[in-house]
């Protein structure tokens, strides 16, 4: 019987040129035919009883629906996988997270990382089924090493358009998910406008070690018929800062950064202090001490403390 090469086709069409031999046979195809097309080089074997069915290099939703197909049913992309096409992280992950349910068993194979789940939430996207935005955003989470690796994963996930809220939901349902205070208190800092591991690190180490105020984060302003963001303001007191990371200043500081700090200045007579990682992180107190400077010299009589022995702030 001649092999269905049209069925074939049509669902290798809806599956990112992935199929399974299980499939092509349910389409009537013989082994020996499938075989054959592995053979001449017109397929290309992925795994286990999974094939792409074109030559040449694979493209990565190739190898993400292969990656579905493999583990079977109630799988789904998750971690990395997840966060790719949820739009976390524009880096493809050379290896496919799958998540299965925690009574399944897959065996390992080459290019697949798989993960077992008691409680996750699984949506349809780009045609994958793929773990939820607020579920992705734990998974990462659960690996995250430092704090700065946790705060970039929620502010990826909230800049994906995943509400705080909808993470914090998640998990309230996954009991078992470590280090649940210290994700409450990073989301409750990103919801209210945290937004890259400079920002947390500047509340942390600068403004809370040392007693300084807390300024309001990202507002928006006019200035000279246009609208700027600023990272944050000492409102009522003529002072902001502005923190030179890389996701909002790749390249550090910019043109268009001068003009919006000469502008303000001259429209409204405030003082902008920049600062970058090595002045956050490197040297804390050293910029709580200028920030104090500046805050004094518009008024400011509040009451900051040093941190430690010989710490500049006074």
């Amino acid at each position: 019987m001649p092999a269905p090469s049209a069925q074939i086709a049509a669902l290798a069409a809806r599956q990112y040129a992935a199929v399974t031999t299980a499939q092509c046979i349910g389409l009537g195809a013989d082994p020996d035919w499938i075989a054959r097309q592995v053979r001449s080089g017109r397929w290309q074997r992925l795994h286990r009883g999974v094939f792409a069915t074109y030559s040449g290099p694979l493209t990565w939703s190739t190898r993400a629906r292969a990656a579905l197909l493999y583990c079977g049913r109630d799988a789904a992309l998750s971690h990395d996988a997840a966060a790719h096409v949820h739009g976390f992280a524009d880096r493809l992950p050379r290896v496919i997270d799958v998540t299965i349910p925690h009574r399944r068993r897959v065996a390992a194979t080459r290019g697949i990382r798989i993960h077992r789940h008691t409680a996750r939430a699984v949506e349809i996207r780009d045609r994958f089924a793929v773990v939820s935005r607020a579920d992705t955003a734990l998974d990462l989470l659960e690996q995250a090493r430092t704090d700065d690796d946790a705060v970039s994963v929620l502010c990826a996930a909230v800049r994906g358009r995943t509400p705080p809220r909808l993470i914090l939901e998640a998990l309230a349902r996954r009991s078992n998910t470590g280090g649940r205070g210290l994700a409450v208190e990073l989301l409750t800092l990103v919801a209210e406008g945290i937004e890259s591991p400079l920002e947390l690190r500047y509340h942390r180490d600068v403004e809370q070690r040392h007693g300084l105020p807390r300024a309001a984060l990202q507002r928006r302003q006019v200035i000279g018929g246009l609208w700027i963001r600023a990272d944050r303001i000492y409102q009522g007191m003529g002072v902001r800062t502005e923190l030179d990371g890389q996701l909002a200043h790749p390249d550090g500081r910019t043109d268009s950064d001068t003009w919006r700090d000469n502008a303000v200045a001259i429209s409204r007579g405030e003082i902008t202090l920049r600062y970058r990682w090595s002045h956050v992180h490197g040297t804390p107190c050293r910029t709580a001490a200028q920030v104090v400077a500046a805050l004094r010299s518009r008024g400011w009589t509040g009451s900051p403390r040093p941190c430690g022995p010989g710490c500049p702030v006074r």
